[in-house]
């Protein structure tokens, strides 16, 4: 068995548990990767966590910035988070049960060949040429800058019905996970992480457009009419592709979804700590 570990980068604290975890593993007879950066504080050999998805488990030691970074070189492989972050959406496991946590996923994958795991929906992203990684969270659709001179004049259609046309700074796209994100930031709704759907909010739009959930099979098709230079489109705050205009972005739930291991996230608890 393969697991691979991702720890959050300059912290202490999240790099003493890669090392305790790494060890304990090794001990049950685990091959362990490291992604670069960890290993670079050890001094050992890493991988890139482009390749963690060749891994039978990836445990991510973080906070939920740590679980995404992990989770586009997991692909579909099953992830376990361990939360040393604030509120902790993806990352149910605490510090101090990491280790058992992932060792009864271990002994389950050596009993059976298989981790036990939950599914939760991801969005693809595709234009003229072009198609993005898998979002967890959100895909967002904007001008190349937000505010006064910036935007974008945009048409959003759900399963080729018009919703809304107008100038906004954005359009975004969220899952149930990625609902209590940038989406909430931009008064879009909380939707809990069983819900099959998920949500479009446009951001400053000037003509009005209350945030939408839609099923799970729907196509949304956001087209920019006109922007200044180019319109951008983000993966998750990480990934951006600049797109020149006019131009169309289709958004949909992917065939691919995210596969979490380890025990399930207590979605109330963990809106408790947020501000």
């Amino acid at each position: 068995m393969q697991v691979a570990i991702v720890a959050q980068w300059g912290n202490d604290r999240t790099a003493g548990l890669a090392a305790d975890l790494g060890e304990r593993l090794r001990e049950a007879g685990v091959s362990v990767w490291l992604d670069d950066a960890t290993a670079e504080q050890f001094g050992v050999e890493g991988r890139p966590v482009g390749e963690f998805h060749a891994a039978d488990l990836v445990v991510s030691i973080g906070g939920d910035g740590t679980f995404l970074f992990a989770a586009h070189g997991a692909r579909d492989t099953p992830i376990l988070g361990v939360n040393l972050g604030e509120v902790g959406f993806l990352n149910p496991v605490r510090p101090d049960d990491a280790v058992d946590a992932v060792l009864a996923q271990v002994r389950r994958f050596q009993d059976d060949g298989s981790v036990h795991t939950r599914s939760r929906p991801r969005l693809t992203t595709r234009g003229d040429g072009w198609t993005l990684p898998p979002a967890v969270n959100e895909v967002v659709v904007q001008g190349q800058r937000r505010g006064h001179g910036g935007g974008a004049d945009l048409t959003v259609r759900i399963d080729g019905s018009e919703y809304s046309s107008g100038h906004a700074d954005g359009v975004l796209i969220a899952t149930p996970t990625g609902s209590t994100a940038y989406n909430l930031s931009e008064d879009g709704p909380l939707v809990h992480p069983g819900v099959s759907g998920f949500v479009v909010t446009g951001m400053a739009a000037t003509r009005g457009m209350p945030p939408l959930v839609v099923d799970a099979d729907s196509t949304v098709t956001v087209s920019v009419e006109d922007a200044a230079e180019a319109a951008v489109v983000v993966v998750d705050g990480r990934i951006r592709e600049r797109v020149g205009v006019p131009t169309e972005v289709i958004v949909e739930v992917g065939e691919e979804p995210l596969r979490t291991a380890g025990p399930a996230s207590d979605f109330f608890e963990a809106l408790e700590k947020l501000d």
